[in-house]
């Protein structure tokens, strides 16, 4: 005897419950018998009196299914349920029942079960379930359709055999409705994903054989057309520029359909200050196949912004600030960011306009005002600096020059300024799980800087720069992070070179156990910056709770002036991690092996 199950060509993975109705029933010569007999009431069986009597119902079935028994057959989850006092209300309670579980052991590949209830004691019922030999998978034959076999023929496509290979549910693989929902889902998202956006399947078929526990799957998909994108159409736009969303896309007209290239361009989107949301699709209409348009529909985010903080941070104490953006400013699409910062040991007032970006690229302008006393020496500098920021999937480059006037106050030595004219290219991968609470990936960092005598510097130089930041998980929870940076300013001297292109390590972040940019070259009573840096540091963090956790480290590092003045000092110790909106909050206890002296450092525990 067979059956058949039929599904729609739009699919979508039915619950539990959604797949009772698409569960093939085969009820053989005994099953039907039993429903006779279910007519009847059981021999010797109690009399129920007037008043109906509470139902309770026991269940006997093996481990594999009684779970999902459990869950779903409406008489094994009737707490207070009454017995009908009828005999034909009870017959139809028991069929009820027994097609339940008939369609739910259906859905996990059971086509023959044998289900019994044992109504001998009126009150209290028993049911039996065997659910028989589990239906394998004996056959699978999937064709295709549409533009995918002309397009696989030419190589612009994948082949037919090696969409089959993929397919999830092979010969001798156990049924399941959901299995087979699933399987047919995949390979309709494999196909649909890129080019052939109205891809559907228009048949598909399981053909049971209870006797043989066997299912034959027949399976045929459509893909349609290819669809190629045509121009954008943007709606949601009244105050911004109207080709700010097109200087966002990387799409162009006449580029196969891609799924994932719409997510990426409605996620660039969403992540603009810009706008408030985003959707971005098309219509899988196959008329429109050769320049079906590009939807953009979206809100815009309130312009402008006024912000208020404090903080507090081991390296640079106590800090107050503020901020105001404008993510039109002047009417032009342009953004501002600007913001006053007062710290302990550190103040700072900067503003930066960011432009629209152009395909890949960003360019941005600015100036910086900033003042800081940090271990003896004052350093004043003014700045103004144009950028360009050149993002390609994981991996962001910079471009920057910069004009500075800078002034050094160490303790105890010269007072000295100077004018510089510098660049600096960067290159940073992050290629990391979460970037706000990493664990597993690595972050590599790679700066060339410099400035020369013929534009404002005092001589020629040339600044190199290293980091790379390692994360490896352990256990379920827990990570080992390794760290390590290295420098070298390439100088006959150190004088008239600017301290940012100059090396001073120690705190939060560095070389923990000692003071931040503690570690550096001695003039006068002042630490100023050197031109070699190397630091090493390796930290596990084993987290006890999900927002909780302890660290256990020991850094390593110097900066000098020469490599005979090179020095490595040592610091070790433990602290707390605590999972914050903003990333892992951390208070490190370290001692300073060199210094012989305990000190305490927090601060966020990544920082990229």
């Amino acid at each position: 005897m067979r059956s058949s199950r039929n599904a729609a060509p739009r699919h979508r993975r039915p619950g539990a419950r959604g797949a009772l109705l698409l569960a093939a029933l085969v009820v053989t010569a005994p099953a039907a018998a039993q429903e006779a007999l279910d007519e009847q009431e059981t021999p010797g069986q109690q009399q129920v009196p007037d008043r109906q009597q509470v139902l309770e119902v026991q269940l006997e079935a093996p481990e594999a299914v009684r779970p999902l028994l459990e869950r779903h057959v409406r008489l094994l989850n009737r707490d207070g349920a009454r017995l009908p006092e009828a005999a034909p209300d009870r017959a139809a309670l028991v069929r009820r029942a027994r097609r339940e579980v008939a369609e739910l052991l259906a859905t996990e590949g059971h086509f023959s079960p044998t289900i019994r209830i044992d109504r001998s004691e009126a009150g209290r019922w028993l049911l039996k379930v065997e659910p028989g030999a589990r239906t394998t998978i004996g056959e699978v034959r999937i064709e295709f359709e549409g533009a995918l076999l002309d397009d696989a023929r030419e190589g612009r496509a994948e082949e037919p055999e090696q969409l089959r290979a993929r397919w999830s549910l092979p010969v001798g693989a156990p049924f399941r409705q959901a299995a087979w929902d699933a399987a047919k889902q995949q390979l309709l998202d494999a196909v649909s994903a890129r080019r052939y956006a109205a891809a559907r399947i228009v048949r598909s078929r399981a053909e049971i054989d209870p006797e043989k526990a066997s299912a034959r799957l027949l399976l045929t998909l459509d893909s349609g057309p290819a669809f190629y994108l045509g121009e954008l159409q943007v709606s949601g736009l009244h105050e911004l520029p109207a080709d700010l969303v097109q200087r966002y896309s990387l799409l162009r007209p006449g580029q196969p359909y891609d799924r994932e290239a719409l997510l990426a361009f409605q996620t660039g989107l969403q992540n603009t200050p810009h706008f408030g949301s985003v959707i971005v699709d098309i219509e899988r209409d196959p008329a429109l196949a050769a320049a079906v348009p590009v939807r953009v529909q979206l809100t815009e985010a309130l312009p402008k912004r006024v912000g208020f903080g404090v903080g507090l941070s081991s390296n640079t104490g106590y800090r107050a600030e503020t901020s105001y953006r404008d993510v039109n400013w002047l009417g032009r699409g342009w953004e501002l960011s600007s913001g006053l910062r007062l710290e302990q040991r550190r103040q700072s007032i900067y503003g930066d306009v960011f432009l629209p970006p152009s395909g890949r690229h960003r360019d941005s302008f600015g100036a910086l005002i900033d003042r800081s006393d940090l271990e003896g020496l004052r350093l004043t500098s003014q700045a103004v600096g144009v950028a360009r920021n050149t993002v390609r999937g994981d991996i962001e480059t910079q471009l920057a020059f910069r004009l500075q006037h800078e002034k050094l106050q160490p303790d105890g030595a010269e007072v000295r300024s100077q004018n510089t004219l510098t660049a600096n290219w960067t290159w940073i991968r992050r290629a990391v799980d979460d970037l706000l609470d990493p664990r597993r990936g690595h972050v590599l960092e790679f700066q060339l800087g410099g400035g020369a005598a013929v534009a404002l510097a005092d001589q020629d130089f040339v600044r190199l720069y290293s980091r790379y930041v390692h994360y490896r998980p352990v256990a379920e929870r827990d990570v080992f992070i390794l760290r390590a940076e290295g420098g070298v300013t390439l100088a006959d001297s150190r004088e008239g070179i600017p301290q940012d292109f100059l090396f001073r390590t120690g705190g939060a972040q560095s070389v923990r156990g000692y003071a931040y940019q503690s570690l550096g070259v001695r003039e006068g009573e002042a630490t100023v910056g050197g031109r070699y840096l190397g630091t090493l540091s390796a930290e596990y963090v084993r987290w006890f709770e999900p927002q909780w956790g302890a660290a256990f480290f020991v850094d390593t590092g110097d900066a000098a002036d020469t490599r005979a003045q090179f020095d490595l000092r040592t610091g070790y110790g433990v602290g707390a991690r605590w999972r914050s909106p903003a990333g892992p909050l951390a208070v490190d206890l370290a001692w300073g092996h060199h210094e012989r002296k305990l000190r305490l450092h927090f601060g966020v525990a990544i920082a990229f």
